[in-house]
């Protein structure tokens, strides 16, 4: 399996980058690592980012995988852009539920409504 493929499938709706998951299961540190620093060149190539990240097809995600979505809120902000979470399996939102990053990210329950959601 080649290390360089990507793990994400990116377009482009409007202003909106959307992105989504190739991996049913995100636990694999490596993919981890590689999906950020994925994200982080998007949100790079962009003056204030706008990033949907869909979970549509996700059936686990790990806290490594969870750590890697706080690190993108915070480059998003700090680049004064927007975030939304969308698709979100109700197991794994249940996670979000009791770490409480429920609170910490915008989520919506599709990605349309998310990408209604984009000032």
């Amino acid at each position: 399996m080649a290390t360089e493929a990507s793990r994400l499938r990116v377009k482009k709706v409007g202003d909106v980058t959307q992105v989504e998951f190739i991996d049913r299961n995100i636990l694999d540190e490596a993919n981890i690592q590689l999906i950020g620093e994925e994200i982080t060149s998007i949100i790079e190539a962009s003056p204030r980012p706008k990033l949907l990240i869909s979970f549509t097809n996700v059936d686990h995600l790990s806290s490594a995988a969870l750590g890697t979505l706080i690190t993108v809120n915070n480059r998003v902000k700090q680049a004064s852009g927007q975030l939304r979470l969308s698709d979100i399996d109700p197991q794994i939102y249940e996670v979000f539920v009791i770490t409480k990053l429920n609170k910490l990210f915008e989520i919506h329950e599709t990605a349309a409504d998310a990408l209604k959601s984009f000032k």
